[in-house]
């Protein structure tokens, strides 16, 4: 998920210095919620795998 953030920011990056301001703002907002995403999960995998075993 978090190669996928990165492809949309390339993607984004190029758009806007090409001018394409639609497309750049479409890919940098799926970046931005890919990576929120991938946060979230990563935290909860965090929490998961550090309690004790039963």
């Amino acid at each position: 998920m978090l190669h996928w953030a990165a492809v949309f920011l390339v993607i984004a990056l190029v758009a806007a210095l090409f001018g394409f301001g639609g497309i750049a703002a479409g890919a940098a907002g799926i970046a931005k919620v890919l990576f929120v995403l991938f946060i979230i999960l990563a935290l909860v995998a965090f929490v998961v795998g550090r309690r004790a075993p039963i």
